[in-house]
């Protein structure tokens, strides 16, 4: 019989209050409690086709694991958790599940899905509260080293998956911390650095080396992994740093910034806590944010926290076409953010020192669907208007960072410069390197990294214990 469904709408997550958190970098969502997390799980009818673990990169078995929740049994419901995914408090909070599992969720064919991230998030926190461990025995170890290139989410879960193999694993991370974009690009308030900070510790309990201030491309080759530190093979996921700004006038003056510098400076570097921090920012009372992802939302609120009395996010297109998380761009609404559609900027403008008055902007309505399929913006003529801003933050994509491909010239690279990798495998044309993460999409999602680890993990593994000795393809994985 089937299950009745009482309950048809997700139970809301508390939040800290819109008004206070504008004005700190404590996290804005305060996660389930036990009796909702219960609540939330009991809404999931356990259908037979399961269609939400097809939507998961990583595979999670998530119907078993959230029965597990609705029959209280929270460490059974953490094991199976990790049993597919290394970084459970980090997806339960920033991956996009609305795209992924709950998207495919039975329950919302009538109503609205099963809250599986929050969910996910409640049971993370909670074998971390209580100290839940995952006590799976590791496999004996092979002889096997893996060089892993970034410790960012794909470069975390290859590291883990091949850790639990017996694969001697060691992660080269280029920043004085590890966690990638987790830890430079992801706000205070939406992802705590203890969060991170606590996931990566379990990786080193299952035997994962990690090297910071470590850039291979300068200290050591790819081939020199190779050849003078004995890595059998390599797995680059140093994802998509490289700022993208537009070709308009006034880009160098001072109070410009790409997201990708500005998030670092005050989340890797703590520039909001200046001057106990030696990081120094500049913070601006008028500050516009261009884009319509999650890393313009991340950037603009994190104006606001910083003090300014006008945080603007400027997007050429609607609300309907935005990237961004639709919870993301309602939070940010909430505190205050003031979002202007249909507009682009044209040029940056200067006062007498060079540094930005104002920012000139152009009309734009929506023409057809372009490649994405988005609709494309078209500029409205003689549409031109004016607006008083101090800084300008752009975040409106990323590209590769040329320093692998210009040290390892043999490694394919597409005309973004992204490497050329196997989708299934990660397996590049150079025998013994892999690649997967941002570095071959462009930018994705956490999770969506995190499932390209896993695959490689597998074609790792299997190359290990036999690698091609002449020749080698990508399907020989």
């Amino acid at each position: 019989m089937a299950k009745k469904i009482t309950q048809k709408t997700k139970n809301a997550m508390p939040l800290q209050d819109a008004v206070a958190r504008a004005h700190n970098f404590e996290e804005v969502a305060l996660g389930y409690p036990v009796d909702l997390a219960v609540l939330e799980a009991q809404r999931c009818i356990q259908c037979k086709n399961y269609p939400c673990v097809s939507g998961c990169p990583v595979e999670i078995d998530i119907p078993k694991f959230i029965q597990e929740v609705a029959e209280r049994n929270f460490e059974g419901a953490f094991k199976t958790l990790m049993d597919r995914n290394v970084l459970p408090a980090i997806c339960g909070r920033v991956c996009p599940q609305e795209e992924q599992c709950e998207v495919k969720c039975t329950l919302g064919v009538k109503f609205e899905p099963v809250a599986i991230g929050r969910i996910e998030r409640f049971v993370a926190d909670y074998a971390s509260l209580l100290k839940f461990a995952d006590d799976t025995p590791p496999a004996p170890p092979t002889g096997h080293k893996v060089a892993v290139v970034g410790s960012g989410p794909a470069g975390l879960t290859v590291a883990a998956d091949l850790a639990k193999m017996g694969h001697g694993v060691t992660i080269f991370e280029a920043l004085h911390k590890a966690g990638g974009v987790l830890v430079y690009g992801i706000p205070e308030f939406r992802l705590p650095k203890a969060i991170v900070a606590g996931e990566i510790e379990a990786l080193k309990r299952i035997g994962v080396e990690i090297k910071t201030n470590h850039v291979i491309g300068q200290i050591f080759t790819v081939d020199e992994l190779f050849t003078e530190l004995g890595f059998e093979a390599v797995f680059i996921a140093t994802g998509a740093g490289l700022p993208t700004f537009p070709k308009i006038p006034g880009i160098n003056l001072i109070g410009v910034y790409s997201a990708n510098e500005y998030l670092t400076r005050s989340n890797l570097m703590k520039a909001y806590l200046f001057p106990v921090s030696d990081t120094p920012t500049i913070r601006g009372k008028n500050v516009a944010v261009i884009g319509g992802g999650n890393t313009a939302m991340d950037a603009v609120r994190t104006a606001l926290r910083l003090g300014a009395d006008n945080a603007y996010l400027v997007y050429r297109r609607t609300r309907r076409e935005m990237p961004a998380r639709r919870e993301e761009v309602e939070h940010a609404e909430e505190e205050g953010v003031q979002i202007m559609m249909l507009a682009a900027p044209t040029a940056i403008l200067a006062d007498e020192h060079s540094r930005v008055r104002a920012m000139r902007c152009i009309r734009m309505e929506l023409g057809e669907p372009d490649s994405s399929g988005r609709r494309s913006p078209v500029p409205q003529k003689g549409s031109e208007f004016d607006i008083e801003v101090d800084t300008v933050v752009f975040a409106i994509g990323q590209g590769a960072n040329p320093l692998i491909r210009n040290t390892t010239p043999d490694l394919p690279v597409n005309k973004w410069g992204n490497i050329l990798a196997d989708d299934a495998t990660g397996a590049t044309q150079k025998p013994g390197v892999f690649a997967g993460g941002d570095i071959v999409t462009g930018g994705a999602t956490v999770i969506s990294a995190m499932g390209a680890g896993r695959k490689a993990a597998r074609a790792i593994d299997r190359y290990l214990k036999n690698p091609s000795a002449d020749g080698y393809s990508p399907t020989d994985v």
